[in-house]
C-alpha cells in the first residue's frame, strides 16, 4: 500500500507577500486618489490574508512600455508614498 503526499510545490504561492505597490511615477501622478488609494487597500488586503497578489479587480490599465528597456528605465514609485523608489522601506 503506497500513501502519496502533495509536494509543496503543487500549492499554490502563498506567503507573507509586502503590501507595497509600485508603479511609474507618471502613473502615479495621472491617477485619482481614489484610484490609487483602491490600488493599495487591495494589496494590503492581500498581504494581510497572506496571498502573493493581490484582486485583479485593482489592476492599473496605460502602464505599457514600447520594450523593456523603456520598463526598467521609468522611475518605479510606492503608489502609498511617491517620495520612496520602490524598494525603500
Amino acid at each position: 500500500m503506497a500513501f502519496f503526499i502533495d509536494p509543496p510545490f503543487l500549492k499554490g504561492t502563498k506567503g507573507g507577500g509586502t503590501s507595497k505597490v509600485c508603479l511609474p511615477k507618471a502613473k502615479i501622478a495621472s491617477m485619482s486618489a481614489k484610484e490609487r488609494q483602491k490600488v493599495i487597500n487591495a494589496k494590503k488586503s492581500a498581504a494581510s490574508k497572506g496571498k502573493y497578489k493581490r484582486s485583479s479587480k485593482s489592476n492599473v490599465t496605460g502602464t505599457a512600455s514600447k520594450n523593456l528597456k523603456d520598463w526598467v528605465k521609468q522611475d518605479w514609485r510606492q503608489v502609498g508614498d511617491p517620495s520612496k523608489k520602490c524598494g525603500e522601506k
